[in-house]
């Protein structure tokens, strides 16, 4: 096991309160075999977080972490086994999927969500909302067995002035909803689109879809313009007025066209390849959420990692901003009743993989 040297709740605290955070953009593709994928990026301009893989265990206990900075929050043991991706410290857990292919996923959702208030005397059902992934993973297999559990816990930030976030929770079958807590009431929207970024809520984006009636794919035209007749320049006009900025909106709307539009793959493995061709899309390079010269990193992307996972076969794959070489973990080669709770970094080395090119002498 590679081990992390914890990291303090303020640090925690400072990085997930950051602005620049809240730019992760998620799709989900089906293929014509009826195998599900679902991808999605991490998008974190603050800073070069501490990212890695964790596998946990079927009897793994959790605490969770708490704003007076203690693990005395609510307690849950495993029922099932599940390899996810986080950040900073093994129960940061930000996508996974565990061993009865339910998969769960955070997104940032800042100003717009709002949990209930801490309360000492409740600590024994109240869950960080950075460890609800690895609460779902634990502990369901169905979207009906979280709707049926959610109204026991009380989910709060570790510090209260920090963004809220909202989930993505998708069955092998491909039924998703996205959950998001509105002044304490958590609501459970279902998500046609699979398509899934940040503020605002998921309603407005479903209903913003409607402003781009006009887009098509293909090439628009040619079209009576008075006395002559506009054409295309090339193709792809069709999409003319697609957003390209990165806003949270654009995001939304630019996934879930190119989404829309590909072609469906015939399985997960082409489905896989197609989702981060997609996501390549709404890849955010470093510096464009800052003014011109106040970056305050020097790093290769403000997309840190995207991951797609093959939840029809349990098999997740990712990429980084270091090393977009495709890693992958075979979730059937784990046995989760035996292997130990672990996390290692998503890149050994920093640096990308790079191959010469044969020729013939």
């Amino acid at each position: 096991m590679k081990n992390i040297l914890p990291i303090s709740f303020i640090a925690v605290s400072c990085a997930l309160n950051f602005w620049g955070a809240d730019a992760c953009t998620g799709i989900t593709l089906t293929t014509t075999d009826k195998s599900v994928v679902v991808a999605r990026t991490v998008d974190w301009s603050g800073s070069q977080m501490n990212n890695i893989y964790v596998v946990s265990p079927r009897g793994h206990t959790e605490h969770s972490l708490l704003p007076d900075g203690t693990k005395n929050g609510m307690p849950f043991t495993a029922k099932y086994g599940f390899v996810g991706l986080g950040m900073q410290q093994p129960e940061f857990v930000v996508d996974g999927t565990n061993e009865a292919g339910l998969s769960a996923a955070l997104f940032y959702f800042p100003d717009f969500g709002k949990y209930q208030p801490y309360s000492p005397e409740l600590r024994e059902k109240t869950l960080a909302d950075f460890q609800v992934v690895s609460w779902i993973l634990s502990r369901f297999s169905t979207i009906d067995e979280v709707k049926n559990a959610i109204d026991n816990v009380r989910i709060v930030n570790i510090d209260p002035t920090a963004s809220t976030v909202h989930w993505r929770i998708t069955e092998p079958n491909g039924h998703q909803v996205v959950m998001e807590i509105i002044d304490g009431v958590p609501t459970f929207h279902e998500n046609p689109v699979g398509v899934i970024t940040n503020a605002p809520n998921f309603d407005w984006h479903m209903t913003n879809l409607d402003n781009y009636v006009n887009l098509v794919p293909g090439r628009a035209g040619p079209t009576p313009f008075g006395p002559i007749k506009l054409r295309s320049l090339s193709n792809g006009t069709g999409l003319l007025g697609l957003p390209g900025d990165f806003s949270s909106p654009s995001r939304f709307v630019r996934a879930a066209f190119l989404k829309t539009y590909s072609i469906q793959q015939s399985n997960a493995a082409d489905a896989i390849a197609q989702s981060f061709h997609i996501l390549n899309n709404v890849d955010v390079p470093f510096g464009t959420s800052y003014k011109i010269g106040t970056a305050p990193f020097d790093m290769p992307s403000a997309t840190q990692w995207t991951i797609a996972t093959d939840i029809t076969n349990r098999i997740v794959y990712y990429h980084t901003m270091y090393n977009r070489t495709i890693r992958r973990i075979d979730m059937n080669k784990i046995d989760f009743a035996t292997v130990p709770f672990q996390w290692h970094p998503l890149d050994t080395t920093k640096h990308e993989t790079i191959f010469d090119a044969e020729i013939d002498q």
